[in-house]
């Protein structure tokens, strides 16, 4: 299964050239990396001037700060889908999140966490810091309410252990994809339930 991971951006009238900027920083940061990711090429590849693109992002790093947004809000956006469809517990939901990643890591496209890439390539004071820290958040507490949810006694903590699961299953996968990362910490992850 693809997962579409760009979302446009909230707009209230339809910007065409801010929608091709935004998707193709999108597709070229994820695949080829932020820093070797210049801002001339996206601009080349959306069909818009810099003058143009930088009427829409004062500077790279907030085009990239827009790019790890979108990543972020169309994730979530899956992930809350996919889990209301779930027909099961908390348990099963927890299984579903690392199912959900197993279905992205045999995409042909998939390129490792496009946070943690970003965080790697980022400053601490930058807008992609700022939107990975708010994303990192979610994790940590869809997985704490789902352990709340299925009884356990430090919810808090088995979120972060389940994060740690998370992260550790996409750097594996990014690295070594012959390993079924995301079967093994599934099954890690409702162990630790337990």
């Amino acid at each position: 299964m693809e997962v579409a991971m760009v979302v446009n951006p909230p707009t209230t009238r339809r910007r065409p050239a801010l929608e091709r900027v935004v998707r193709t920083a999108d597709r070229l940061f994820y695949a080829d990396g932020i820093h070797a990711t210049g801002v001339d090429t996206i601009a080349a590849s959306a069909g818009v001037s810099k003058t143009s693109m930088y009427t829409y992002f004062r500077t790279k790093d907030d085009l990239v700060g827009a790019y790890v947004e979108g990543r972020s809000r169309a994730w979530r956006e899956h992930v809350a889908a996919e889990l209301d469809a779930v027909d099961g517990g908390p348990e099963a939901k927890i299984a579903a999140v690392f199912t959900l990643l197993g279905d992205w890591f045999r995409t042909e496209d998939f390129n490792g966490c496009p946070f943690i890439n970003a965080e790697a390539e980022s400053t601490k004071d930058s807008p992609a810091h700022a939107v990975n820290v708010q994303h990192r958040a979610w994790i940590r507490g869809l997985f704490a309410r789902l352990a709340q949810e299925a009884g356990s006694a430090a919810p808090e903590t088995t979120g972060i252990h389940l994060a740690m699961l998370y992260d550790g299953a996409m750097v594996g996968a990014h690295t070594e994809p012959a390993i079924d990362w995301a079967a093994d910490a599934r099954v890690a992850a409702l162990a630790l339930l337990h």
